[in-house]
């Protein structure tokens, strides 16, 4: 069976997944047709090598390549077909966008696929149905350096949309040490709540439930099977639960910080600014279930833009 690599350059991680796909001939896909041989990500944390008028500096190009050179010699191992490189938000947002792909690509010696804000939104809803359909919700892929909504109707996705706030922005611009204050919490429900207001038509993504896709909300649902006992992550969160882990940040930060490093110690600065974000959204959409989707954009990356 054919072997297929796909590397995400994100704001905060850099992985790779090797999958390995029964039978790459096929018209269409669903999750039963490959499976995962290795998921090897690297806390890359690119967003702190942009300036602050928006530049990707050199040395974040040459940290990005040492990554992407060591995931790909790790993916000759698996005798991949082929091996694809997209970036998201990280380099897309920043100023010298066009210079930093072609940099990254010269030091890697890997070329480098740019997705756009609706490429990205449209992956993840190609890779979040692979496994259900997506009936009256909208999509919510919370990232490093952006958020993504598409809303979801029987199948069909509709509106997609980027708002330029990830839970690594979100922290990097308003947190100053490892956890948020209370102050500087609502200073991110703020800025979540004045992009989701200033939106053309907000209404149009309110639904009964949110899908939800990509590491911050894998670290929500991490972070309440821990502080409940659970032996395994939970496939769905109320709003009730979300507002419970950040109401114990706020009143008991030393016990809520003891308990998220047990549950997602790479993502303990990024885990609150990723829920307060999660929490405003189903607060304005009007969503009281959040329903976590195996797949996402790498996923939909590697049935739409490698099989085909």
């Amino acid at each position: 069976m054919p072997n297929y690599g796909v590397i995400d350059l994100g704001s905060n991680t850099i992985r790779l997944v090797v999958y390995e796909v029964k039978d790459d001939r096929r018209a269409c896909y669903t999750g039963k047709d490959f499976k995962s041989l290795i998921n090897d990500k690297v806390m890359a944390g690119l967003s702190a090598f942009v300036t602050p008028d928006g530049t990707f500096t050199e040395v974040g190009v040459q940290r990005a390549a040492s990554v992407l050179k060591g995931h790909a010699k790790r993916a000759r191992y698996f005798n991949c077909v082929r091996v694809d490189v997209f970036a998201t938000a990280v380099v897309r947002n920043a100023s010298n966008c066009t210079d930093v792909v072609a940099a990254i690509e010269e030091a890697s010696g890997l070329p480098l696929t740019l997705l756009s804000a609706r490429d990205e939104a449209h992956l993840g809803f190609v890779g979040a149905s692979l496994d259900r359909t997506l009936k009256d919700g909208t999509l919510v892929d919370i990232g490093g350096g952006s958020t993504e909504l598409t809303r979801a109707l029987n199948g069909h996705e509709f509106q997609n949309i980027s708002l330029p706030l990830g839970s690594l922005s979100a922290y990097a611009a308003h947190v100053s040490a490892i956890l948020p204050t209370p102050d500087e919490m609502d200073a991110i429900a703020t800025a979540a709540c004045d992009l989701l207001t200033a939106l053309p038509n907000p209404e149009a993504y309110r639904a009964p439930v949110l899908y939800g896709i990509g590491g911050s909300v894998r670290a929500a649902a991490k972070m309440r099977a821990q502080a409940e006992g659970m032996l395994t992550r939970p496939k769905s969160m109320t709003a009730a639960e979300i507002r419970a882990i950040l109401e114990w940040c706020r009143t008991d930060p030393n016990p809520f910080a003891h308990c998220a490093l047990k549950a997602s110690a790479e993502r303990i600065h990024t885990l609150v600014p990723g829920c307060l974000i999660l929490a405003t959204l189903m607060e304005h959409l009007g969503a009281e279930r959040l329903d976590i989707c195996k797949y996402g954009v790498r996923e939909g990356y590697l049935v739409e833009r490698m099989l085909g």
